[in-house]
């Protein structure tokens, strides 16, 4: 939001610069986050200054006659200048431009005033005319002044052009109150402890009653109060040269005179305004009223809208005139045939504007205010301030009363505020009394004070102060945040807790972890093709989240599957000759079931091609389930997952073959090799390995008690064993049965070949498994080593009809 110092400095008293202004505001909360110059004319006429021709001699070179000046510039001694001008006397008061200033000729190039010799004589500035500083087009000779300003006095300040400065603040959406000039000023009123200079309306009135317009408010919720009053006989015309720069100064593009008073009045009050022709509203009625939806209405921007059923619409006796607080129409607008308007002030309900203007998708400089919450005493005010600006620069008179529909007074907000808690948030204990002028000097009235505490009356402005905690910080930010004196010892009697489990940092944890393996990380859009969902419909969650606008029918469903959009990325991949893939994504699925809505959190790793690139030292080997197991087993390791209960997927709709990993009966993991028919979806013609972890539920199983055991100071042992099973038998089985009949000394189980041939029968496999033992407390023995392996055997043999195969 931009301010301009100048306008500021009519509104409160301010003797500090723009930049110790910026300083304040920022301290009190309305953070300034630049502040730029703005010359009314090129270079401002720095060091351009009153001066007063004390003696004039001439004399001639060249058949030309010029004067040799001395000229009192307020400095300690008078300055000579050689000056050619034929009007150039004694006792006039000129304009200067003193040596080291810069000028800037109209139509020509700037130059620099330096300390020079004219035909001998020394000069020491440049007694100017108008063209001469840019001031106008004449050169008939130098301008002579009529003032008793005091010589040395800046041409800018005769002139009325002294430079001004646009304070831009960075306004936060709670701070709606100081969107304007005067809501700035109340903030430096409080800090400064100076009077408000509010403009003069004393001299408001009615000429006539001739044009009296009926109005009537049918939707007082979303318009509580809506005041209007007839300005008839006006000028409509361009605006004077004040005007517009001021609204050019606040980034605020001219219009005409009666357009211009409204944004001047809403940039300096905060009370959007808004002037209809008074020939065009049909009827001479004003209703204000919802239509239905889908009624067409042309607004300022020549763009036909449909509106809906909860835009508020200022309306004639026949049609509507603008969406209230937020566009105008074209049919009712001040033209410069326009000779009588309606002018109109309101407080519109910010919930109701806020919504207009998302649905339109319209954000102007009334609805930027109105759906932040504006002052509901402002509305007969402005338009006092309004109808006086407009008429001193369109003339015409007021011709009716104003009228003030506003049934249901806002009253102000009533805090009780309890000072223990004002010493407590602060961390200081101010004087009572300072509290009090600080709360004044901000419109909040003190009512029923004791020596515990009082009652905070809030102006209905001020949208952001409804709490303690808030009539709090507004004593705070005045006193002064720097002013709080720091203890060596900082405490808090209330810190926010925090999740133990941090998501953001695990994901970029497991990522860099997935990363260091080869894995390459995706992002792919959540919207996809319906046949994706419709080809692994047995085994989703949910219905379709259905677009109800989709862009096209390949983006027309949310995905409740992560498998095609990875699929996707691996096609796109492979076409483009990337032999060996390896990909993941961290995102979610879309799920509606029982006519909720749910979002589903999921990391998928998928793999394609061989295990590593091809190389001398290593023949080229395909991808297989257990290099992705791998995978599955780093990232549970990484989260120190518990033991967890494994199964073969029952379910085949997505996968050939795979496992499941469950935790307290929960999937936390299913994994395999991804079914053929669904990779050929996305014309994938290789085997595609792919993982699914249910992301939220891995991050609860996230254990971060790490225990630590001193290194054993006895060697382990290993004793292998070849096993002949059944091929129904797992290595599982066998790592169970074996930990069930031995608990202390083994210590690590491992297959380090598995063996299928004719030589062992057709139904039969061998694994090959080692066997690590330790103790903790001595080295192991022949004997107990024997013993432990014969136990193991002879288990082996009893659950699992195991041939021991020496």
């Amino acid at each position: 939001m931009k301010i301009s110092y100048n306008w500021l400095k009519e509104l409160i008293d301010i003797q500090e610069s723009a930049e110790e202004i910026g300083k304040l505001l920022t301290a009190t909360g309305l953070e300034v986050e630049g502040i730029d110059p703005v010359q009314r004319v090129e270079g401002g006429l720095e060091g351009i200054v009153i001066g007063e021709v004390l003696t004039c001699e001439p004399f001639t070179v060249k058949e030309k006659t010029l004067h040799l000046t001395t000229v009192d510039i307020g400095a300690d001694v008078p300055s000579n200048i050689v000056c050619g001008a034929a009007n150039v006397a004694a006792g006039q008061k000129v304009v200067v431009a003193t040596v080291g200033a810069t000028i800037h000729p109209t139509g020509g190039e700037p130059f620099t005033i330096a300390k020079r010799k004219v035909y001998g004589h020394p000069s020491e500035g440049m007694i100017c005319a108008e063209d001469e500083i840019g001031l106008g087009t004449s050169h008939a000779g130098i301008m002579v002044l009529d003032t008793d300003l005091p010589n040395g006095t800046s041409a800018a300040e005769y002139f009325g052009l002294l430079p001004d400065y646009v304070i831009e603040i960075g306004l936060t959406p709670n701070r709606a109150d100081a969107a304007s000039h005067l809501g700035v000023a109340r903030d430096l009123k409080a800090v400064l402890n100076r009077a408000l200079k509010m403009p003069a309306v004393e001299n408001f009135t009615v000429s006539t009653t001739t044009l009296p317009i009926e109005v009537s408010v049918e939707n007082s919720e979303a318009c509580p109060r809506y005041a209007g009053v007839i300005i008839s006989g006006l000028t409509v015309t361009e605006s004077p040269d004040w005007l517009k720069e001021k609204l050019q100064a606040v980034g605020v593009r001219p219009i005409n005179n009666v357009v211009d008073i409204t944004n001047y009045i809403c940039h300096e009050l905060g009370q959007p305004l808004h002037a209809f022709d008074a020939a065009k509203i049909i009827g001479n009625k004003v209703i204000v009223k919802t239509l239905p939806a889908g009624t067409p209405f042309v607004t300022l921007d020549g763009v036909e809208r449909k509106l809906s059923d909860r835009d508020l619409m200022i309306c004639n006796a026949e049609e509507p005139m603008c969406i209230g607080g937020v566009f105008g129409g074209t049919k009712s607008g001040v033209s410069e045939q326009t000779t009588d308007i309606f002018l109109e002030a309101a407080y519109f309900s910010p919930a109701w504007i806020r919504k207009t203007g998302t649905f339109h998708g319209l954000k102007t400089d009334a609805s930027f205010r109105f759906e932040r919450g504006t002052d509901p005493n402002m509305p007969v005010y402005a338009l006092k301030r309004a109808a006086l600006l407009i008429q001193e620069v369109a003339g015409g008179q007021v011709s009716s009363e104003i009228v003030d529909i506003y049934p249901n007074p806002i009253p102000n907000h009533e805090v009780k505020v309890k000072y223990k808690n004002v010493d407590r948030l602060i961390g200081k204990v101010l004087d009572r009394a300072l509290i009090k002028q600080i709360l004044t000097s901000l419109d909040i009235e003190i009512q029923d004070e004791t020596p515990e505490g009082f009652l905070a009356s809030v102006a209905p402005y001020r949208v952001d102060v409804t709490r303690e905690a808030d009539v709090i910080e507004e004593i705070l930010r005045i006193y002064g945040f720097d002013n709080i004196e720091l203890s060596e010892n900082l405490a808090t009697d209330f810190l926010s807790g925090f999740p133990i489990v941090d998501p953001d940092k695990q994901k970029l944890r497991i990522a860099n972890l997935l990363a260091a393996n080869g894995f390459n990380e995706t992002m792919a859009n959540s919207l996809t093709k319906p046949m994706y969902n419709d080809a692994v419909r047995s085994s989703l969650p949910g219905e379709d989240v259905v677009m109800l606008n989709p862009l096209s029918e390949d983006l027309s469903v949310m995905r409740q599957t992560m498998l095609f959009s990875g699929l996707e990325s691996l096609a796109y991949n492979l076409n483009r000759r990337q032999r060996d893939l390896r990909i993941c994504e961290f995102g979610k699925t879309y799920h509606k079931v029982e006519s909720k809505y749910k979002e589903l959190s999921h990391l998928v790793l998928l793999m394609a091609g061989h295990q590593r690139a091809e190389s001398w030292l290593a023949k080229d080997q395909k991808l297989a389930f257990h290099d992705l197991a791998g995978m599955v087993h780093l990232v549970l390791n990484a989260f120190r997952v518990a033991q967890v209960e494994k199964q073969e997927i029952q379910d085949k709709t997505i996968f050939e073959y795979g496992l499941s990993y469950t935790i307290k009966k929960k999937p936390v993991v299913s994994f395999g090799q991804v079914k053929a028919k669904l990779a050929k979806i996305a014309d994938i013609k290789q085997p595609v390995f792919y993982a699914d972890f249910d992301w939220a539920y891995l991050l609860k199983q996230y254990n971060d008690k790490v225990r630590f055991t001193e290194v054993s100071k006895f060697p382990e042992v290993r004793r292998d064993l070849s096993l002949v099973l059944d091929k129904a038998v797992t290595f599982e089985q066998i790592r169970q049965t074996a930990h069930k009949y031995e608990r202390e000394l083994l210590t690590n189980i491992n297959v380090f070949d598995v063996y299928e041939g004719e030589n062992i029968g057709a139904d039969k496999k061998s694994y090959s498994v080692s066997f690590t033992l330790q103790d903790e407390t001595q080295t192991l023995t022949d004997k107990v080593i024997d013993k432990t392996m014969q136990k193991l055997m002879m288990a082996f043999e009893k659950d699992l009809n195991a041939v021991i195969r020496k």
